[in-house]
């Protein structure tokens, strides 16, 4: 894809996380269910984050793109590898997980995720941009350009110490309140609530490791970034 191209899709897509994180971060008050707005408001949950960590992430790749555009190469180099770092380790298997794990879950028992109290309160296009659009962007953005992922180890150590801070947040919340962030949670003893929480660890890395050999089928394993030498530093 042309520069001006992606320049123009990654402003617009980060226009769009804009307005669906600041539409589901100013829900009205009143209207917020009260079992569900509890402590920690909308920043417990994954989905609201995600879309707080897709709009950084299209922000860069935006600003990596019009320093490309303006040939300032040397800051564009620094810019583009916090782009990828972003994008392998959380952008892309975050919202994967995000997404297929909340309808599998939605079409077991809506309950456990989404209670239908929610209905009246976050409008059904709001519903479909968090939990479904996030993967065809995530898809998107692997055909629109490549990315270069960091080693293997420190990839997943990355991940890894990511998703301990979010168990560690989801941990924290209830033993404030007593009250878990999903209701699916309570339905575990603390053995099954260890293991759900190991399994879908191993479920997200295994969408980290999707994504990279994506990349690598549709970009090769040697992916030049920016041609440097040639046009100068």
């Amino acid at each position: 894809m042309e520069v001006s191209t992606l320049t123009t899709y990654h402003c617009l897509a980060f226009v769009w996380y804009f307005f669906v994180a600041y539409s589901i971060t100013h829900v009205r008050t009143e209207e917020r269910p009260s079992e569900v707005f509890l402590y920690g408001g909308q920043w417990k949950y994954l989905t609201v984050l995600n879309l707080v960590l897709q709009a950084v992430f299209y922000g860069v790749s935006f600003l990596a793109d019009v320093l490309r555009l303006i040939k300032k190469l040397r800051c564009a180099k620094c810019i583009i590898s916090s782009r990828d770092l972003l994008f392998s380790v959380l952008a892309f298997p975050v919202s994967t997980f995000v997404s297929i794990s909340f309808w599998i879950l939605y079409t077991y028992n809506r309950e456990l995720v989404y209670p239908r109290s929610l209905d009246g309160v976050i409008p059904l296009w709001l519903n479909h941009a968090m939990h479904t659009a996030v993967l065809p962007f995530a898809l998107l953005e692997i055909l629109a350009t490549p990315h270069r992922y960091p080693a293997k180890k420190k990839g997943l150590v990355l991940l890894g110490f990511v998703a301990f801070l979010y168990i560690s947040w989801v941990l924290w919340i209830y033993s404030v309140i007593g009250e878990w962030v999903y209701p699916l949670f309570a339905l575990f003893s603390p053995a099954g609530l260890v293991a759900f929480f190991a399994g879908s660890l191993a479920v997200i890395v295994s969408f980290y490791n999707f994504g990279e050999f994506l990349n690598r089928m549709i970009w090769g394993d040697s992916i030049v970034v920016l041609d440097y030498r040639r046009k100068g530093k």
